[in-house]
């Protein structure tokens, strides 16, 4: 299985760190060698990176992490393929553009008969490559589609309701820890994953922190950080099976747990 990493920021920040430590499990001290990517936000827009090939040892992700690139919100994923061979087109995260804005997707698990589910068809929105996870997003973004098609976009509260049913139907076909992105809020969707060789999958499938430090002359720097295994010594917080958590301009916004929504 993968490993996913994210962070929500009120300022730009780097994730040089957390990248070097998030890199060495794709392929190093982690099995995950079949592919990695880095999707970093600019205003609406993305900058991409992916390689079908271990991020432990890329000279390309390397470059990325000695530049210190900044940005407000992150969204990276090493691979360990279970559905699509390693190539460019399986590698995530996975991008669409969607009412002006760049979507960016990322998931950890394996969806056994998500092509058949009927509530998770996808129509207007097609994958590329052949992976259950990239089906997925397809279907994510079609269930998102009417809400971004108007004149402004949907309200926080309709965006975590269309992903809280979303996250209910991915939970029935497999593990589905993903991470979601439309440039303003971050989800976090932690469900079950394999902690270890030869284990079934199990809680939690991912881990939040928040730190918030002296910074720009506006205010404290705030970041929310998630990933899959806790990447520092820090007090990470395991989240909950089927718990989502939304992040803005490094706030926790909204936590979902057991269908219920709270002001975090």
């Amino acid at each position: 299985m993968c490993e996913l990493f994210a962070m929500s920021s009120r300022y730009p920040a780097s994730v040089s760190t957390s990248l070097e430590e998030f890199a060495r499990h794709g392929g190093l001290t982690g099995p995950h060698k079949d592919g990695w990517g880095v999707a970093m936000y600019e205003g609406l827009d993305v900058q991409v990176v992916r390689e079908p090939a271990p991020a432990a040892s890329s000279e390309c992700l390397r470059f990325m992490r000695e530049r210190h690139l900044e940005s407000p919100t992150v969204i990276a994923h090493v691979r360990r393929a279970t559905q699509g061979e390693p190539a460019l087109r399986n590698t995530q995260p996975f991008t669409r553009e969607l009412g002006g804005r760049i979507h960016v997707f990322a998931h950890n698990g394996d969806l056994v008969g998500i092509r058949d589910a009927r509530d998770l068809g996808a129509w207007a929105f097609r994958p590329v490559g052949d992976t259950d996870s990239e089906y997925a997003f397809c279907a994510l973004l079609e269930s998102l589609r009417e809400g971004w098609l108007g004149s402004h976009p949907p309200s926080v509260e309709d965006r975590v309701a269309v992903v809280t049913r979303f996250a209910e139907s991915l939970r029935r076909l497999g593990p589905a820890n993903f991470l979601y992105s439309d440039g303003e809020l971050l989800f976090m969707h932690s469900h079950r994953r394999k902690h270890g060789p030869g284990e079934s999958p199990r809680p939690p499938g991912l881990h939040v922190l928040c730190r918030s430090c002296a910074g720009q002359s506006e205010g404290p720097q705030e970041v929310v950080l998630a990933a899959s295994a806790p990447l520092t010594a820090e007090s990470w917080r395991p989240l909950e099976e089927g718990e989502i958590v939304v992040a803005r301009a490094g706030k926790l916004l909204r936590r979902v747990s057991d269908a219920s929504v709270a002001v975090a």
